[in-house]
């Protein structure tokens, strides 16, 4: 097989990956899928409730857990807990959310952590919203330690619900960083231009907000988009920077985005979901000024997890979208043309539980998380490879 540039770059990380994978004890399931068998492999489990994968430069995952650990997975081992994580809200759909590399990581450490933070922790009076963290990682052996932590940013308006906190953090080409914030189970509020709630933000490293931000009349000045209901995967497409996210709706009307600079997604006044009592919500599917979704799900899969496949593994699938469903325990391809789904295909329906991250692996082979007490993570990759 060639390996792409990067791969090359990254030899040593696929070569580890490669051997976890070929060595571990395993419990796989198979699939049949438009590029041929597919199997799905544990490579490491008793996880608690992992949400949030992504791959260390040494070849190692670094796995964050609702319950607000961090920790070091390699070969089928999982680490202590890193030191240094901030305290979490772990209540609800509340924890430790998203983790995120910068993109000079191999050389300061440097990393965001998303969580849902308590009001007393933030020297606020009540409630609890989403914060983001940004500090240094140091790895020492199957562990490490956090350092030089700075809250960079948190939601302007914490309340006492424990849902729809969103959230996901991608760093964008110039270095900016968006995160995925939810309506925080007020729909109202992904409407009200002033809260950052129901929202995606753009902010730089250090938390400022950058210049070429929207900065509308009557929108707060760290909005990128609004009108999300809780956008829970979150990706950039490699060849321009497009940001592309998911968010889950209520009783269908899940969604697929393209967040543009000062865009409205409509949010609670246009949906193709219904509220959980059957009866209908907002105006209907369409209105003049708010923008439609390139994809959406009726009934619901609630899709966690975001992830273009830009390997050589699989080559069938290069440039699709790939997203795991919670309710509906399946991966997700979509098919891409452009900026337009074309196709739809699901894979390992019930097959490896409640599915909440997806990531695209330096070896090509595709990673998930599974949502549970005892999670895993799980390797998908062609049959024999």
């Amino acid at each position: 097989m060639m390996l792409s540039a990067y791969a090359q770059a990254h030899s040593g990380a696929i070569a580890l990956l490669l051997i976890a994978a070929a060595t571990l004890p395993a419990t796989a399931q198979k699939a049949q899928s438009s590029a041929g068998p597919l199997v799905a492999t544990t490579i490491a489990e008793g996880l608690e409730h992992p949400w949030a994968l992504q791959f260390l430069p040494d070849g190692r995952l670094l796995v964050s857990e609702r319950s607000g650990q961090l920790r070091i997975v390699a070969d089928g081992v999982v680490g202590p807990p890193i030191a240094g994580v901030p305290a979490v809200y772990a209540e609800g759909q509340g924890g430790l959310l998203d983790v995120a590399l910068a993109p000079d990581f191999a050389e300061s450490g440097r990393l965001y952590l998303s969580y849902a933070e308590r009001a007393q922790d933030a020297g606020l009076q009540r409630g609890q919203g989403t914060a983001v963290m940004a500090a240094t990682l140091a790895l020492d052996g199957d562990g490490g330690q956090l350092s030089q932590q700075d809250v960079i940013f948190r939601m302007n308006n914490f309340t006492n619900t424990n849902r729809h906190f969103g959230s996901r953090i991608v760093v964008g080409q110039d270095g900016n960083v968006f995160v995925t914030l939810g309506d925080r189970g007020d729909m109202n509020r992904a409407q009200d231009l002033s809260d950052l709630a129901g929202a995606v933000v753009r902010i730089g490293p250090d938390g400022t907000v950058p210049a070429d931000n929207p900065q509308l009349e009557g929108w707060a000045p760290q909005l990128w988009s609004k009108g999300h209901r809780n956008p829970q995967g979150a990706t950039l497409r490699e060849s321009d920077g497009a940001l592309f996210t998911v968010e889950h709706g209520a009783r269908g009307g899940d969604e697929l985005n393209q967040p543009k600079a000062g865009g409205n997604y409509g949010w609670p006044v246009i949906t193709y979901g219904r509220d959980y009592s059957g009866l209908a919500i907002g105006v209907g599917t369409e209105q003049a000024g708010l923008e439609q979704p390139l994809h959406y799900w009726d009934p619901s899969i609630s899709p966690s997890g975001l992830d273009f496949y830009e390997g050589e593994l699989i080559g069938e699938w290069q440039g699709d979208l790939l997203t795991g469903g919670l309710s509906g325990q399946v991966l997700v391809r979509l098919d891409m043309e452009g900026d337009q789904v074309v196709g739809e295909e699901r894979l390992f329906e019930g097959a490896l539980g409640r599915i909440r991250d997806v990531r695209v692996g330096p070896d090509g082979a595709v990673y998930v998380l599974t949502d549970a007490s005892n999670g895993r993570v799980m390797r998908v990759a062609p049959e024999g490879m």
